[in-house]
C-alpha cells in the first residue's frame, strides 16, 4: 500500500542499523496532525538509533519528512524507550569537548541548492 511506504522505509533503515532486527517494532497511526510512527527497539540497540547527540535520530526524522512530502503527508517519529532503559540523567550526561553540530537548516544552506 502506498500510504504505508513511510513505515516500510523506517523498518528497512532501522533493521539495517541494529543488532537485533527481530525485536524492532513499528506502529503507524494517522490523525489530524499527520502520520505518527512509533519505534521500539531492543535496549542495547537504542544508542545506535539515537546516535551521538541524537544525530542519527535527527537524520532518520529528516528522511521520513522527505518520504512524507513525496506522499503529501506529514510524518513524525516517536522513539519509545525500552523497558529497563538507561535513566534519563545518565543518558543525558554532558560530555567534555563536544562541539555542537549544525542544524538541518544550516546543513541545507551549506549545500546551496
Amino acid at each position: 500500500m502506498a500510504t504505508e511506504q513511510d513505515a516500510k522505509f523506517l523498518e528497512f533503515v532501522i533493521k539495517a542499523l541494529v543488532d537485533s532486527p527481530d525485536k524492532v517494532k513499528i506502529t503507524r497511526s494517522v490523525d489530524e496532525m499527520g502520520v505518527l510512527l512509533t519505534l521500539i527497539v531492543d535496549g542495547p540497540d537504542m544508542g545506535k538509533i539515537i546516535g551521538r547527540s541524537g544525530n542519527t535520530a535527527k537524520a532518520i526524522r529528516t528522511l521520513l519528512r522527505v518520504v512524507g512530502m513525496k506522499n503529501n503527508s506529514r510524518v513524525n517519529l516517536k522513539i519509545n524507550e525500552p523497558e529497563g532503559g538507561m535513566p534519563r540523567e545518565a543518558a543525558s550526561a554532558p560530555r567534555e569537548h563536544h562541539q555542537p553540530s549544525k542544524t538541518v537548516d544550516e546543513a541545507m544552506a551549506d549545500l546551496k541548492l
